[in-house]
């Protein structure tokens, strides 16, 4: 990360602006400034050869309100998460679209509300979803059971999570290694997210039931400390775990997650050189980020910026990234979510309605982008 006060070994990548037409969407497709560290060698204007290209994207489903998050049940079907209504719903591949119910105790004021979903790798036997919602008194991660479209009480696993009014984090995701991930926000309390003994700013590791996860660094739920804003979790086919985090004044990020380690907020922002803080993969300045959603697909990972109305590839390549290609920039306004469905593509959700955006006609949405 790089300390606030830009250093003089600051490099900025420049990125060619190129666009390319996407069929039947009208929105173009430009390689973005991003900071990243200096390339060994050239860094390619668009995909490395063999990397996946966006299609012609398409709505799936319409008239939502704030879709924050997306998990897949093992027939395929999506359930999402509205984060000011508190309702849980279940989409098709075809776009049939059912509301599974409101999940009570659920506090929607601010930026908290009913956020991560995920689907428990063993749900044919044990039919549990997962949540994580900002409740009353803290942020915290229940679990409920989903037979057919019937939805059990909430249990609550883990509680104590900080709340504000901003930055409550909020993604969930099952890892390859069947442990469940949370990314937390520092709730604009920025002292959080160096204190070990709290949960905020944190990215957490905790079994099915809640408990601390076996080998976690500080024998509690803590995986890695000094985040911000934790957004969006993904592995690549390797194993390796990337997540998404805002910066506040300059620099967003996307880090390469490894086990507690410290990546520095708020003693700094993007890269730096103090031993003691993980440098992020690569940066972008604010106004063209606010990265929020992170999927891996077809060799890239892929995130859905927020105040950067685009959506983002970053090819990789053994953990290594390369300068970062933008698509549809303004077509669909803030992207919230980004997740693999199981056919191989894209699930996109729009977050027109979450009071910073300029809803249109059938805001909000999901949007399928096809892989090629």
């Amino acid at each position: 990360m790089r300390t606030k006060g830009t250093s003089g070994s600051q490099r900025l990548l420049a990125a060619a602006v190129g666009a390319v037409l996407l069929g039947g969407c009208g929105a173009a497709v430009t390689t973005r400034t991003a900071q990243t560290p200096p390339p060994a060698s050239p860094t390619p204007d668009s995909p490395p050869p063999g990397s996946a290209v966006p299609g012609a994207p398409h709505d799936l489903v319409t008239g939502l309100s704030v879709p924050w998050a997306i998990a897949f049940l093992p027939n395929r079907d999506g359930l999402v998460t509205e984060r000011d209504t508190a309702h849980l719903l279940r989409v098709t591949p075809d776009g049939r679209r059912t509301d599974l119910g409101e999940v009570p105790g659920v506090d929607g004021s601010g930026e908290g509300g009913l956020l991560g979903v995920a689907v428990s790798p063993s749900f044919d036997r044990d039919h549990f979803v997962y949540l994580y919602f900002t409740s009353a008194t803290d942020n915290r991660l229940v679990r409920l059971t989903l037979n057919g479209d019937t939805l059990g009480a909430p249990q609550p696993l883990l509680t104590g999570a900080p709340k504000g009014m901003n930055h409550n984090g909020g993604r969930i995701a099952f890892g390859p290694d069947g442990m469940l991930y949370i990314g937390t926000g520092e709730t604009y309390r920025t002292e959080l997210a160096q204190d070990r003994n709290s949960l905020g700013g944190k990215i957490l590791r905790v079994t099915p039931e809640g408990r601390p996860a076996p080998g976690n660094p500080f024998g509690s739920p803590v995986w890695t400390w000094g985040h911000r804003n934790v957004q969006g979790l993904a592995w690549d086919d390797a194993n390796r775990l990337y997540a998404t985090e805002f910066g506040q004044d300059r620099f967003d990020e996307i880090n390469l997650v490894q086990k507690g380690q410290n990546y520095g907020w708020p003693k700094v922002e993007g890269f730096g050189k103090d031993p003691r803080y993980t440098n992020p993969l690569l940066t972008w300045p604010t106004s063209e980020a606010s990265p929020s959603g992170l999927a891996f697909a077809k060799g890239s990972l892929w995130a859905a910026a927020l105040r950067g109305t685009r959506l983002w590839q970053i090819p990789l390549k053994n953990g290594k990234v390369s300068t970062p290609i933008s698509y549809f920039n303004g077509a669909y306004g803030r992207l919230r979510a980004v997740v693999r469905a199981p056919d191989g593509n894209l699930w996109v959700s729009t977050s027109n309605h979450d009071g910073r955006g300029d809803p249109k006609d059938g805001d909000d949405r999901i949007i399928v982008v096809p892989l090629r």
